[in-house]
């Protein structure tokens, strides 16, 4: 689209500017692993990116106000409206307030898993932080954990001290930054577990609108967030979460190197991917994606 500037492509979204402090956000059904994007797409993803980050921006308006302006088409802007050649009927886009945004990421953990269960099986921390000993793979801890970390432009990012993160951006911000997404993680773990998941741990994205900190970008989707099934919950195994775990498992099993090109996804991996973000979008939420835009 040449249409509106193109702000930023990411390995799911495409940024463009669209006026008067505002972006235009579309969430593509690409997918990444292990850092490099895939040359198949899956299907509905980038509808239920959106449809998600939205049902969660609108539940966690107490919590934290939030970047979102538009979802429905009628109500873009015309600059984007009159942009040619894009069926902006899709359900992929929103237009959003522009924010100045954090330069870290906010995770909180409320279980053990990921990068934090690699630290704490070899040095008994997490993110430098002293936690109980004898926990294992997929445990509860014993509250919710604010574990930031880098956000990098190439490569990995680098998990970080919550001391860290305040020689980064100043105490004031930092404290801010821990109450709302500690706050936003408690409602929407309480909320998911009433419906069956646990929510092992979620990424969460901050930035400054007119001077506020702001939840910005995704909020609680798979992409951003590790999803189990509360039955399937058994600390000491690696539980399946509900995102592109498929693919992951797939490509590990090629014994693909990480290393561009990678090798094409096939078809069941992939249908089985769209169903996995799907069934997350609909049983936590209990909206169909059917009702939402795009169908």
């Amino acid at each position: 689209m040449t249409d509106l500037e193109l702000l930023s492509r990411g390995k799911v979204r495409d940024i463009y500017r669209c006026g008067d402090g505002m972006l235009l956000m579309v969430a593509s059904d690409r997918i990444s692993a292990f850092d490099v994007v895939l040359d198949e797409a899956i299907p509905q993803k980038g509808r239920v990116l959106t449809s998600m980050s939205t049902y969660w921006m609108k539940e966690l308006r107490e919590v934290a106000p939030n970047h979102l302006v538009a979802v429905d088409p009628e109500s873009f802007p015309d600059a984007v409206k009159q942009a040619g050649n894009v069926d902006w009927s899709s359900g992929r886009a929103m237009v959003v307030r522009q924010a100045e945004m954090l330069p870290v990421e906010c995770i909180v953990r409320g279980f053990l898993a990921g990068s934090a269960w690699k630290e704490y099986s070899t040095l008994g921390t997490i993110h430098k932080m002293p936690v109980p000993a004898g926990l294992e793979l997929g445990s509860r801890l014993p509250e919710p954990l604010f574990t930031p970390s880098t956000k990098a432009t190439t490569g990995h990012d680098e998990n970080i001290s919550y001391n860290d993160m305040v020689s980064i951006v100043g105490e004031d911000v930092a404290d801010e930054a821990k109450r709302i997404c500690l706050d936003a993680y408690s409602l929407a773990a309480q909320q998911a577990q009433s419906r069956g998941f646990l929510v092992a741990d979620t990424k969460f994205e901050l930035g400054f609108v007119d001077g506020v900190l702001t939840l910005s970008d995704e909020v609680l989707t798979p992409d951003s967030s590790r999803f189990w099934k509360e039955d399937d919950w058994q600390p000491g195994t690696d539980l399946p979460s509900y995102d592109k775990q498929p693919v992951r498992d797939w490509l590990e099993s090629t014994g693909w190197n990480k290393v561009p090109p990678p090798p094409s996804l096939p078809e069941d991996v992939v249908e089985s991917t769209s169903r996995r973000y799907i069934t997350a979008y609909e049983d936590i939420t209990l909206n169909k994606l059917d009702d939402w835009y795009g169908a």
